[in-house]
């Protein structure tokens, strides 16, 4: 049963997606009330594309699926934290493993 959860003006609500295993932060994406429902059903994660405007699972082409092991959400019920097995190279577009492998320095 999803809970009740806030969903911005736009229906969505940003889910970071952390490697079980390791910890690591993979990615940041949002869902809305179906994407997440989709999620839990199929157990890989489904999230709603803002540029395309459609529905789209990762791994669908790439085959670098994420199959959902636990989903958390915060104490204000606005974001989510869906905790995965990575399958394949990386959840990264870009090819690498984690979408977030590029820093600011800090002086």
């Amino acid at each position: 049963m999803i809970p009740d959860l806030t969903y911005d003006e736009r229906g969505l609500i940003p889910a970071i997606i952390q490697d079980i295993k390791t910890s690591e932060v993979l990615m940041m994406a949002y869902m809305n009330k179906e994407s997440l429902a989709r999620t839990v059903e199929l157990g890989k994660t489904c999230f709603w594309s803002r540029s395309r405007q459609q529905f789209w699972v990762k791994g669908e082409t790439s085959g670098n699926v994420q199959l959902v092991k636990t989903i958390l959400y915060d104490c204000d019920a606005d974001t989510l934290l869906v905790k995965v097995e990575q399958v394949g190279k990386g959840a990264c577009h870009t090819g690498n493993r984690t979408c977030f492998y590029r820093s600011i320095e800090i002086n």
